[in-house]
């Protein structure tokens, strides 16, 4: 199993957003014409979780959403239900409602229904720090507010206020909050166009130091 299936199961508060979104990871996944037992190998979850978030057991992590999201070669927003009105080349802020997965906080950035999604992120200290991920594609992340600590590969980078970083999304990575207070984040990435491509998450051994 996984670092990221240990979710705990929803809490009162979050009881409509799951509502919501286990019945789209089924829909999506049926659409995608994957089992599963695939859909779940993809996204490096277990076939048993994969189940439970879709039966709204347990809340997903954002990371959850990220990785089902690529799978699904879809967005964060089409999981979570959330429509476009015309597909508006503008964000207004007043329009960004937060969203909480596993912890993060985010704010949808760009528009549903493009090649990539832009989030802006707010992630606490301590929080999904051990998640490696591994997928096609690329990222770019700003840091807006704090410092955050990256890991590409067996390399880790402190990046502070107005540094970002662009990167290859196959190199292994996570992402940590240096500081109590937590780091916020501009973030951008590349969605799968194939819904069979390879995804695996999972922990990597050791501590970051």
């Amino acid at each position: 199993m996984t670092s990221h299936e240990t979710e705990p199961p929803a809490p009162d508060g979050a009881a409509d957003a799951v509502s919501v979104v286990a019945p789209q990871l089924r829909a999506l996944r049926r659409r995608a014409g994957l089992t599963l037992e695939a859909a779940a190998r993809a996204a490096g979850l277990s076939p048993a979780h994969l189940s439970r978030l879709e039966t709204g057991q347990r809340q997903p992590s954002l990371p959850m959403l990220l990785a089902l999201a690529r799978v699904y070669a879809t967005t964060v927003s089409d999981l979570l239900g959330e429509t476009a009105a015309d597909r508006d080349a503008v964000v207004r802020a007043d329009a960004m409602e937060p969203t909480e997965a596993g912890g993060w906080t985010y704010w949808q950035a760009g528009g549903a229904g493009r090649g990539m999604q832009a989030l802006r992120v707010r992630v606490p200290h301590g929080s999904q720090g051990d998640i490696v991920r591994v997928h096609p594609g690329e990222e770019w992340l700003y840091v807006l507010r704090g410092r955050l600590r990256l890991r590409l590969g067996d390399t880790v980078h402190r990046l502070g206020q107005g540094d970002s970083a662009h990167f290859d999304s196959l190199t292994p990575h996570r992402i940590a909050a240096q500081d109590p207070d937590g780091v916020e984040l501009l973030f951008v990435h590349t969605l799968l166009q194939s819904p069979s491509a390879a995804l695996c998450l999972g922990p990597t051994p050791g501590e970051m130091p």
